[in-house]
């Protein structure tokens, strides 16, 4: 929730994007989109690289495949899916374009949007309180550990669970912001959450020590381990959340606490909600049943010698969070400010400018997802080494993880933007069509990967989870040509081979690197230490991005101009 590429993302082409005059909620001027789409990038990667740092302290602190690694993740990963499940399409897609028309009205939306949140938010903290009394049993249902696995992930269980109330506090207040225009404040408030979990994860790996040297175990856990990681996990969501009302203020439209929700049109946004309650529900299920399938290896670990091991919970999540890197940054930064641009094209019933959109946004989107995907798989070794805390066979696992999922982020941050469209345009059925394809694949895929060997279950959900990105596309696609007719996927799939292409070379000089660096030997540079996978990574990544814009403007790909134009206009100003 709390969502690397220094490169801004512009949306503006005078040629398909015109000005617009008025600066209200939802029809933000195309200049204004780039400046907006920038700061939210930049806070979206200042976000993301202390995120990093974060996972890379939690491997130090409790390692990849150890007897702790997979339990707290297990636990902290609940109020997430629990949130998004109940309630984060509901914030994040169908009440935006409720807010952007409530701010049209004489009081700006004041009085709709203050019963609005009076009314998430007391449902959000019924729900939560009856959730984290529920403890017990949703940590036995959602894992397959049991004994003193299983104590132990109850335990954090209940310190995460009270997350699931400010995930919506952050959520709402964001899409509050985001629909009056203020962008910023909800991609940079993650880099105060992330700041406070890594302070307190530097002082439980100082008062309690490094699973490199102590070995934490269920038996050996205390409360004050239990406080320092998932009380400083739960602190930094709280923190997340508060920090946004300093900026919610700053827009004077005097919310305040409303209870009287007839007669104020939210029946239609709770209509919309309902649908899209389910479409989460199933989507969100899906990502519980991987859970569960990959807790079955996570179980597994209890039965192997000391110097065996095997990919479990902790690798996948490490692997996920590596891969949807260039999504998080560039393509989440992007489709937020533009589900606006869209919104209000739908309300104007202009389809050209939603098909234009479109277009211009899954090209640009391309330039940075292709080339995370070409730097993903190269890098894998030194990425996976990166958040192993030191431990070489867990930077092994994760390197496998990462190399299974990279091929599928392009397709990751595509099937999003395509799906914005039907919620801008307030369709919510057609994604719950959608999800319920994707999940039944889903579940069969996962159902699948549980049948065999431990040591494969995680490596195939990996894989599954590219197929599933790559169907999303398809069936996206022709959901969305029937709706709204061709949009330019012939265009855009010439960009894309072009940028494949690129990719392909970028991948290729820097895979030779690699190897120099000894990545193909368990005793090679590239295994020795954290230290020296990060060595490599600052090395080959800059040749690979100097060898991809060059193989862009060989292969004319103006789509990188696109891309580039407002980090080259700030350093011209300057």
């Amino acid at each position: 929730m709390s969502d690397t590429n220094t490169a801004s993302i512009p949306v503006q082409d005078a040629g398909v994007l015109p000005r617009r005059r008025d600066a209200r909620a939802g029809n933000v001027p195309a200049d204004s989109t780039a400046r907006s789409s920038a700061i939210m990038a930049a806070g979206t990667l200042v976000s993301r690289i202390l995120g990093l740092v974060r996972v890379a302290l939690l491997a130090t602190a409790i390692g990849t495949a150890g007897a702790v690694s997979d339990l707290f993740p297990a636990a902290n990963n609940l109020p997430t899916y629990i949130f998004l499940m109940i309630a984060g399409g509901v914030f994040n897609a169908v009440l935006v374009p409720q807010i952007i028309r409530a701010s049209q009205q004489p009081d700006r939306g004041s009085d709709y949007v203050s019963r609005l949140m009076t009314l998430s938010m007391t449902v959000l903290l019924i729900l939560t309180v009856l959730i984290t009394l529920a403890a017990p049993f949703v940590a036995d249902l959602l894992t397959n550990v049991d004994g003193d696995a299983l104590a132990l992930t109850t335990v954090f269980a209940y310190w995460c669970l009270p997350q699931i109330f400010f995930y919506g506090i952050y959520s709402i207040i964001g899409q509050v912001l985001n629909a009056n225009g203020s962008f910023g404040p909800y991609m940079w408030a993650p880099v105060v959450n992330n700041i406070v979990s890594i302070g307190f994860l530097i002082a439980f790996i100082a008062m309690m020590g490094a699973q490199r040297t102590v070995g934490h175990t269920p038996e050996s856990w205390t409360p004050t381990h239990t406080l320092l990681l998932a009380g400083g996990t739960t602190l930094g969501i709280v923190v997340q959340a508060l920090v946004l009302i300093i900026p919610l203020r700053r827009l004077g439209l005097g919310l305040r606490p409303k209870f009287g929700w007839r007669g104020v049109g939210l029946g239609q946004t709770g209509r919309l909600a309902s649908i899209t309650i389910v479409t989460m529900l199933v989507g969100n299920g899906l990502y519980m049943i991987n859970q569960w399938v990959a807790t079955i290896a996570t179980d597994a670990r209890s039965d192997l010698p000391g110097d065996a091991y095997i990919a479990g919970l902790s690798n996948l999540d490490i692997g996920t969070l590596v891969y949807v890197l260039p999504h998080s940054v560039i393509a989440l930064s992007l489709a937020t400010v533009m589900f606006n641009r869209l919104a209000s094209a739908h309300s104007e019933n202009d389809l050209e400018t939603t098909k234009e959109t479109l277009s211009l946004g899954l090209r640009t989107i391309g330039v940075a997802t292709v080339f995370g995907a070409a730097a993903l798989l190269v890098l894998a070794a030194p990425l996976g080494m990166l958040f192993s805390g030191g431990i070489r066979q867990g930077g092994a696992l994760n390197a496998l993880i990462i190399a299974l999922l990279a091929v599928g982020a392009p397709f990751l941050s595509a099937n999003f933007f395509l799906n914005r469209v039907f919620y801008a345009a307030e369709d919510a059925v057609t994604p719950l069509k959608i999800q319920l394809i994707l999940s039944v694949t889903g579940v069969a895929l996962a159902l699948g990967s549980s049948l065999f060997d431990p040591d494969l279950i995680v490596p195939m959900l990996a894989l599954s989870f590219t197929l599933g990105n790559i169907v999303a596309v398809v069936i996206s696609h022709g959901f969305l040509v029937r709706k709204i007719g061709r949009y330019g996927a012939t265009r855009i799939y010439d960009v894309h081979v072009r940028l494949t292409i690129a990719g392909l070379m970028a991948a290729g000089a820097g895979a030779a690197i690699v190897w120099l660096f000894g990545g193909s030997q368990p005793t090679g540079f590239v295994w020795q230490s954290v230290f020296s996978a990060a060595v490599v990574i600052l090395v080959v990544g800059p040749v690979m991005a100097a060898i991809y814009v060059l193989m862009l403007k060989v292969l004319r790909v103006t789509e990188l101009r696109d891309f580039l134009a407002p980090l080259l206009a700030r350093f011209s100003r300057r």
